[in-house]
């Protein structure tokens, strides 16, 4: 799928599928929302672009205890 193609369906989506697509995403790679480090580099841009997009989200930030 290509990127205008990509981008044109994730904003047809709801809030919260966007937000469970993200999860999704998260989850197949490994990574735990939170887990971001602050002034870090990260090399591979889709893991930069899932931390900027789930800073929109803080409900999602909120670690169940």
């Amino acid at each position: 799928m290509k990127k205008e193609e990509r981008i044109k369906r994730f904003k047809s989506l709801s809030s919260t599928e966007r937000q469970e697509l993200i999860l999704k995403k998260m989850k197949a790679k490994g990574i735990e929302v939170g887990s971001g480090v602050p002034n870090k580099k990260y090399e591979n841009t889709e893991v930069y672009e899932l931390i900027n997009i789930v800073k929109c989200f803080p409900e999602l930030r909120q670690k169940n205890n």
